[in-house]
């Protein structure tokens, strides 16, 4: 049976199209299984700050009440992220790379010691065996064409997953949403489309 953790990225809430899709792919994935679904617009997370970056170089019983607590908020994303067979993430395209939300959440999950380490030969990342879909909307077109160059949020987020040890990652893109209400529903019913042939070769 295989659990979800499906991660919710995007602003916009309900009104989300990345959100959609990601949830429809998630549905499909999970065939029976169960699904853990991280809202960071409903519950988001704090900024990585002095407590957080000063508890990561502190053995347990130094830090003080408010270290912990960082430490704490980390290890339960951490947790949830390691528990789940497959990753499903969701985004809209702000600024020509993914929500501070969402990225406030890699912050909290990128860590050393318990999704990386350092080796004499290198990083290696500790979160094997899993797949990640990411799901990213934008008003325009950047998987392809002139504006191609200022798309930073699928690097990114390949190079960051890839980092921690999971590089089986698939991309639906639901782009030329604000090309008008025509392009909008073409690019979220192939997305959708996208969404569902991905879940039955899984």
């Amino acid at each position: 049976m295989s659990s979800i953790l499906l991660v919710r990225g995007s602003t916009r809430g309900n009104d989300s199209v990345s959100g959609k899709v990601a949830k429809a792919l998630a549905e499909g994935l999970a065939a029976g299984g169960t699904i853990v679904e991280r809202d960071l617009v409903a519950t988001p997370l704090p900024h990585i700050g002095t407590d957080f970056s000063s508890a990561i170089r502190l053995a347990s019983e130094d830090r003080t009440p408010a270290q912990a607590e960082a430490i704490a908020i980390s290890d339960k994303e951490v947790d949830e992220l390691l528990a789940a067979d497959t990753l499903v993430i969701s985004s809209g395209f702000v600024n020509f790379g993914i929500t501070s939300i969402l990225k406030s959440w890699i912050d909290h999950i990128a860590r050393a010691g318990r999704t990386f380490r350092y080796t004499e030969n290198g990083p290696e990342g500790l979160v094997q065996g899993k797949k990640a879909y990411i799901v990213l909307a934008s008003g325009g077109v950047y998987s392809s064409g002139p504006a191609a160059a200022l798309d930073f949020a699928e690097p990114y987020l390949r190079s960051v997953l890839g980092f921690i040890g999971i590089k089986d990652v698939q991309v639906i893109r639901v782009e030329g949403i604000a090309m008008g209400p025509e392009a909008a529903e073409k690019a979220i019913a192939g997305a959708l489309a996208q969404a569902s042939e991905l879940a039955k070769a899984a």
